[in-house]
C-alpha cells in the first residue's frame, strides 16, 4: 500500500496518537512538514490517504502553502483518495470543498463535550456513542460543505465534524496525547489568559485534571474514527 501523507503545519501540532495508531496497524506514513518548508505535493495519487493536522494560523491567512493545499484536497476528493482533517485540517477541507471559515462565537480551549448526531452516517464514524468528552483549541469554525453531512456539534460550536463519503473533517482534536496537552497548555498560556472570558476556555490546571484517563477515553473515540477512515484508503 502507498503511504498515508500527514501534513504538519506547526512544530507542536504533529500527528500525536494518529501515528501510533497507524504503526500498530502496519500502515506506512510520511510526514510533510509544511511548517519547515516542505512543499505541498501536487498528486494525491502518490498516497493512500491525506491527513491534515492543526495549527495556530487561519485558512484565511495569505500563507503560500494554503492555495496549493486547497487544490490538493479538491484533487484528492475528485479522485477518491480519502482525506482526514483535524481542527485546522477540517477547516482546510471545508474551504476546499466550497464551505467557509469564520470566527466562532467564542474560543474553545480545553476539554468539552461533543454531541454525536443521531443518524446512521454518524454511527458509522463514531459507533453507538451519543457523545464524548473531546479536546478543543480553536477560535474559528467551518461551515458544512454542500453534499456533506454534519456529524457532531457542541454547545459552543455548531459544526464539530462533517463527512463526505470517505472524507472526514473534524473541528475537535482526537489525536491528543498527554504530553501534547501539557505542551500546548504551556505554550498557549497567554492565549488562555486572554480568552478566559469565554465559557469554553479552561485553565492549564483544568486541562491536566484526570489527564491520563481522559486521553485514554479520547483514543477510544479516535480508534473508531480512524478505523472507519482506514477502510477507504486507496490501495
Amino acid at each position: 500500500m502507498k503511504p498515508v501523507a500527514i501534513f504538519r503545519h506547526s512544530p507542536t501540532e504533529g500527528p500525536g496518537y494518529f501515528s501510533h495508531y497507524l504503526e500498530e496497524r502496519g500502515v506506512a506514513w510520511r510526514l510533510i512538514r509544511v511548517d519547515a518548508g516542505d512543499l505541498v505535493p501536487e498528486d494525491p495519487g502518490a498516497f493512500a490517504g491525506l491527513v491534515f493536522m492543526g495549527g495556530p494560523m487561519s485558512v484565511n491567512d495569505p500563507l503560500p502553502w494554503i492555495v496549493p493545499t486547497l487544490a490538493l484536497i479538491r484533487r484528492a476528493v475528485d479522485s477518491g483518495v480519502p482525506v482526514l482533517g483535524h481542527c485546522l485540517g477540517g477547516q482546510l477541507m471545508s474551504e476546499a470543498l466550497g464551505g467557509s471559515v469564520t470566527r466562532n462565537p467564542v474560543k474553545e480551549i480545553g476539554w468539552g463535550p461533543v454531541a454525536i448526531a443521531p443518524d446512521a452516517e454518524a454511527g458509522r464514524w463514531f459507533g453507538e456513542r451519543a457523545g464524548f468528552l473531546s479536546f478543543h483549541w480553536h477560535g474559528e469554525t467551518f461551515t458544512i460543505p454542500s453534499g456533506a453531512m454534519r456529524l457532531a456539534s457542541s454547545a459552543h460550536c455548531e459544526n464539530q465534524a462533517f463527512a463526505l463519503g470517505p472524507h472526514l473533517g473534524m473541528q475537535f482534536h482526537v489525536e491528543m496525547t498527554p504530553q501534547m496537552i501539557r505542551t500546548w497548555a504551556a505554550a498557549g498560556a497567554d492565549e488562555i489568559a486572554a480568552a478566559r472570558s469565554s465559557p469554553a476556555v479552561q485553565t492549564s490546571a483544568e486541562m491536566e485534571t484526570d489527564l491520563e484517563p481522559r486521553t485514554a477515553e479520547l483514543h477510544a473515540v479516535a480508534r473508531a474514527v480512524y478505523d472507519r477512515w482506514l477502510q477507504g484508503l486507496a490501495r
